[in-house]
C-alpha cells in the first residue's frame, strides 16, 4: 500500500470518525474470515458498520480528528476492527453480545466512544448493551411528564360521570 493509498483511507476513517457519534474498536484476533463475515451480518443487521483496519490507520485517523488519549491508543494492537453506529450508543455492544451466543468471548471490547464517553476495556459492554438511546430517554420522560396529566383527566372525567348519574338519581327521586 502506497503513501498516497494509506492517506486517502485516514482520510475516509477521519470521515467516519467524525459522521458517527458512537464507535467501537474490537479485537478480533484468532477470527477467521468466514467468522468476521457472519459477526458483519449480525452488525448489518443491527445497522451498524463493522471494517477492519490497520492500527496504525485507525491511530492517525483519531490523532486528525483531534482525539489524543494515550489509554485509547494503548488497546490499539493485534487485529483491530471498528463498528461504527450513527443512532444508537447501544448497537454495537449488542451486536458483539449476539454474536458471542455462538462464539465465546470473541470479539472483544477494546474500547468505545459513545457520544464523547469513552469506555476502555471489556469490563464495559454489559453496562454499554444496557445504554438506553437519546429518543428512549426522551420517550421516558414524555411518558412521565404525561401521567400525572393523565391521571387528573381520568379521575375528572369518571367523577363527571358519576355526578352525573348522582344528579340524574336525585332527580328521579324528586319525581316520584
Amino acid at each position: 500500500m502506497t503513501r498516497e493509498e494509506k492517506a486517502v483511507i485516514i482520510d475516509q476513517l477521519a470521515e467516519k470518525f467524525s459522521q458517527h457519534n458512537h464507535y467501537y474498536i474490537t479485537d478480533a484476533s484468532n477470527l477467521t474470515v468466514a467468522q468476521i463475515n457472519a459477526f458483519r451480518r449480525i452488525c448489518f443487521n443491527t445497522g451498524v458498520e463493522y471494517r477492519v483496519y490497520k492500527n496504525t490507520l485507525i491511530r492517525k485517523a483519531l490523532e486528525k480528528r483531534g482525539v489524543n488519549n494515550k489509554d485509547l491508543f494503548d488497546v490499539l494492537h493485534g487485529f483491530s476492527g471498528v463498528i461504527f453506529s450513527k443512532e444508537s450508543g447501544n448497537a454495537p455492544a449488542k451486536a458483539i453480545k449476539e454474536y458471542r451466543k455462538k462464539l465465546e468471548g470473541k470479539p472483544a471490547l477494546k474500547a468505545a466512544s459513545v457520544e464523547t464517553a469513552l469506555f476502555i476495556g471489556e469490563q464495559h459492554l454489559n453496562a454499554l448493551s444496557e445504554l438506553k438511546s437519546k429518543n428512549e430517554l426522551i420517550g421516558e420522560i414524555i411518558s412521565l411528564l404525561q401521567s400525572p396529566v393523565k391521571n387528573v383527566v381520568s379521575a375528572l372525567l369518571s367523577s363527571k360521570q358519576t355526578v352525573a348519574g348522582l344528579v340524574k338519581t336525585l332527580e328521579e327521586r324528586k319525581q316520584s
